[in-house]
């Protein structure tokens, strides 16, 4: 085996000391926080930590089209004595236009406003400091938000809705939508602990502290927290299968929409749900298009699927592949298992002529073979024992592992692709996708999501880097038919020089910009604005190449309804692609200017702008305290264990004394080490 890391002495000091603090701040924490549920407010008291009651959390979600409005509603009552304050961390779709927030407090309904983020924290600090009710909704990451809701009067509840869009995601025939109920905390290199604290401060103004908000608590409960779940689907076309993933649901069709419900009216929020249908085949056109005018400008959704390459028509080149395996604390579990079983089909489809290797990473990076060899049986054989053995601990140092992948170089005329198999679970995203972008060269990255809540921002973007594709598994049955999938994609020509012509006369901005080669059962996807309205008889012409000629299909833009929140989707496209602009080197100001103007002008929440609710009314008494404090989530189902990255906040007493004793012990080593290794040293030189 091939480890990557540093001397070990220093290392394993290191080591020693952050275990002993950290296992003084579990035991601490042991003794104040309770067991709680995911999503519940944590009151702070004199007397500790106080479980408010979470009364409903209810979504609602209408798919027309290709467009999801979703609805996410969450009451809270205050059963202390204290007028309270709290911040609690969400996830949502990585696509997801948030565009609206609104608070109720009885029978009033407060309109959440679209300010620039600092603006949005003044209004919301000098609420809080006023006595009023007020809520802030904060974007941590595109995927990843904050909301902070102040003065919860004793006994009082509380509603917070958040309403956001996005577009279905549509591969080899099939359409998806996907809800986050929960998230992996996510590491942060250089971090040994990552507990968000408050003092008496305003919980939306400790959000500086990224690494704290990435790593909410996580809490492992069998029961008590639940949602309830409905979707509409009007898909617009007749469906050959209509289901769920990974949760039982319900399904009746009304007219010509489909209603989904969970079935017994609601379920745990451990894991991601997710919504699949496939249209009956002879009845998917080649392309689907929606409009909305938005300010006198037209705004288009369109979706091209080119026909399926042929690939006996392609030359078969032999392949470099390189498997890289998470196996850090965060896969323990259920998602191990997934990962493990993932990368034993992914051995099995090596072809002959091919060369491969195996890197696996947690705290440190370990390569199978110092270099690639040849895809026989007994490389596989000794590869498919290294998977067997393979066990999840430690942080998730992903850097060294993704640098050695990138930085091996073919051994002949190899078409590299590495695999990347990780839930992703990282708070330096923005970090690694710098390093993909500028080590790929030639070669191509695929990401497959691991567990039941993976971070799909980041396996989607590093895909993107990579010039690859991207793949979610979320339950062992479905490893094989995943991974056949990802293996017909990789086996399957491309469509390459994929080209958009809009009309004369017509200014149009497109995103993405330059529309990326496609693998198979992958669309065109393109949002625009277009000056002005269509004429008629304008047409929308898309083009590109694949295996065995040319291909080419039109689109009409002069159509007869209107999709509304097609406007915001495209604006939500241009946000990311300016931001995709900062990374390729585009000035930082200018940058931050052009999204600010375009989430103002669209109401959405972005890396710069966030919504606020205030109600003018002041209600907790002038000078009265204020208690402040986060949320937890649940942990997400099938990881074994409740901690992550360290021991979990609920520990019985018996883990309190376990842990006790680890300190002490570890402590002795500490103290015992250095004359150990003088006492080995002396030795070796006698």
């Amino acid at each position: 085996m091939f480890r990557y890391g540093k001397p070990a002495w220093p290392r394993y000091r290191l080591v020693i000391a952050i275990l002993i603090l950290h296992g003084g701040a579990a035991t601490a924490g042991a003794s104040a926080l309770p067991e709680m549920q995911a999503g519940t407010l944590l009151l702070h008291s004199t007397a500790g930590y106080v479980p408010a009651v979470r009364l409903d959390t209810d979504v609602n979600i209408v798919v027309n089209g290709l467009v999801a409005r979703v609805s996410l509603m969450q009451q809270f009552e205050n059963t202390s004595s204290e007028w309270v304050e709290g911040t609690y961390v969400f996830p949502l779709p990585d696509r997801a236009a948030v565009d609206h927030m609104r608070l109720y407090i009885g029978d009033r309904l407060i309109e959440g406003e679209i300010r620039e983020k600092e603006q949005a924290r003044r209004e919301y600090q000098q609420a809080r400091q006023a006595g009023s009710r007020t809520s802030l909704v904060e974007q941590q990451r595109a995927n990843l938000f904050t909301t902070s809701v102040a003065n919860i009067g004793p006994g009082e509840s509380v509603i917070v809705e958040v309403e956001y869009l996005e577009d279905l995601r549509y591969d080899e025939g099939t359409f998806s939508l996907r809800f986050p109920m929960t998230l992996t905390p996510r590491y942060s290199p250089g971090d040994a602990a990552t507990e968000l604290t408050h003092t008496g401060a305003s919980p939306a103004a400790a959000v500086e502290d990224d690494a704290a908000l990435l790593a909410p608590p996580m809490v492992p409960i069998s029961s008590g927290h639940n949602v309830s779940l409905r979707v509409s689907v009007n898909a617009g076309l007749p469906l050959e299968i209509i289901a769920s993933r990974y949760h039982p649901v319900n399904v009746a069709k009304i007219g010509g929409r489909y209603a989904v419900s969970l079935a017994g009216g609601r379920a745990m929020m451990d894991r991601d749900f997710e919504l699949v249908w496939r249209p009956v085949s002879s009845s998917l056109p080649r392309a689907l298009a929606f409009t909305e005018t938005v300010a006198g400008d037209s705004h288009y959704l369109v979706m091209v699927i080119p026909p399926e390459p042929d690939a006996s028509a392609a030359p078969v080149l032999p392949r470099e592949m390189i498997f890289v395996v998470d196996t850090s604390g965060s896969m323990h579990g259920e998602s191990l298992e997934q990962a493990k079983q993932a990368l034993r089909r992914a051995l099995e489809g090596l072809r002959p002529g091919d060369r491969f290797n195996v890197i696996e990473f947690n705290s440190e990076t370990r390569s199978l073979f110092s270099t690639s060899k040849p895809a026989d049986a007994v490389h596989i054989d000794t590869a498919q024992d290294f998977v067997a053995q393979l066990e999840a601990n430690g942080g998730t140092e992903m850097y060294p592992a993704l640098e050695v992948a990138l930085r091996t170089q073919p051994a002949g005329p190899y078409l590299k692709q590495i695999i990347f198999i990780t839930d992703g679970a990282v708070g330096n995203e923005e970090t690694l996708f710098s390093l993909i972008a500028t080590g790929l060269n030639e070669a191509r990255l695929f990401t497959v999501g691991i567990g039941s809540a993976p971070n799909s921002w980041f396996m989607r973007k590093a895909a993107e880097a990579g010039r690859g594709a991207f793949l979610m598994i979320g339950s062992l049955p479905e490893v094989g038919e995943k991974m056949d999938r990802l293996f017909r994609k990789l086996e399957h020509p491309q469509v390459t020089s994929i080209d958009i012509h809009w009309p004369g006369g017509l200014l149009v901005e497109t995103y993405p910009a330059v529309v990326p080669d496609l693998y198979r059962g992958e669309p065109v996807v393109i949002k625009a604005q277009a000056s002005g309205l269509p004429r008629p008889g304008d047409v929308l012409s898309i083009s590109g190449n694949f295996a065995g000629g040319a291909w080419q299909e039109q689109v009409e833009l002069a159509l007869p309804e209107q999709s509304p929140g097609v406007g915001a989707l495209w604006a939500r496209a241009r946000i990311a692609g300016l931001a995709d602009g900062q990374r390729r080197g585009a000035d930082a100001a200018t940058t931050r200017d052009a999204i600010v103007e375009t989430a103002l002008a669209h109401h959405l929440v972005s890396k710069y702008t966030s919504l606020v609710a205030v109600d003018r009314t002041p209600a907790r008494p002038a000078g009265g305290p204020l208690s402040g404090e986060q949320v937890a989530n649940l942990t997400p189902h099938g990881q074994r264990g409740a901690a992550v990255f360290g021991f979990p906040a609920t520990a019985t007493d018996g883990a309190k004394l376990r842990l006790t004793g680890l300190a002490a012990v570890l402590a002795a080593l500490l103290l015992a080490m250095p004359a150990m290794l003088r006492s080995g040293a002396n030795g070796r030189s006698a």
